[in-house]
């Protein structure tokens, strides 16, 4: 027995929720399902007849909310406008640099951005929220592929995101990958110290 949130929705789905593990339930039942509420005991079934029971010792809060309809919500600051923010601003990347495209097609995807530097070299750019170690080995697939055309090569990367974990930046370091951490607010503001190079 312990402290839990139940979150009964109208759509009939049930989780049970603890104070550790963010938005991830412990358990769940998703719909279609049912719930039977007796004393001490609520059971939660599905079509199938797999029956998920939770025995109560006590309830501290019952209440219920109507949530009405679901206008869609809105997100900021997701990968989509950093990459706008530093297409509109590419010198951030370093003085002389020009934008030649953003979503640039490779054999297995768009990279976000493929850039010129001063000196007219090619440069990738990934742009992650977080950057994490599989954002540096996708990265690394299209540097691959970009660096097999001779009217590209030679093409370094650059791994740019809000956040950039240790292990991300030590394979990105190795890989001959230079980091960019960005900062969203900053940069819409666009100041002079809006991001940190390593």
């Amino acid at each position: 027995m312990a402290n839990r949130l139940l979150l009964i929705k109208a759509d009939g789905s049930v989780s049970i929720h603890s104070d550790d593990r963010a938005y991830k339930p412990l358990n769940w039942m998703s719909p279609p399902c049912w719930l039977i509420e007796d004393p001490g005991i609520w059971t939660v079934q599905n079509k199938a007849g797999e029956k998920l029971i939770i025995s109560l010792e006590e309830v501290f809060e019952d209440s219920k909310h109507e949530l009405g309809p679901e206008p869609g919500l809105v997100k900021d600051g997701v990968e989509a406008d950093l990459q706008k923010l530093l297409a509109e601003h590419v010198t951030t990347l370093g003085e002389g640099y020009t934008l030649v495209r953003r979503e640039f097609p490779t054999p297995i995807g768009p990279v976000d951005l493929m850039c010129k530097d001063a000196k007219g070299a090619s440069v990738a750019v990934e742009i992650k929220r977080r950057g994490e170690i599989d954002g540096v080995e996708q990265l690394t697939r299209y540097l691959e592929l970009l660096n097999r055309d001779p009217l590209l090569a030679p093409v370094t990367g650059v791994f740019a995101a809000q956040q950039i974990k240790p292990q991300a930046r030590t394979l990105a370091e190795d890989r001959g990958i230079r980091c960019l951490v960005l900062d969203y607010d900053a940069l819409r503001g666009i100041e002079s110290d809006e991001f940190r190079l390593f």
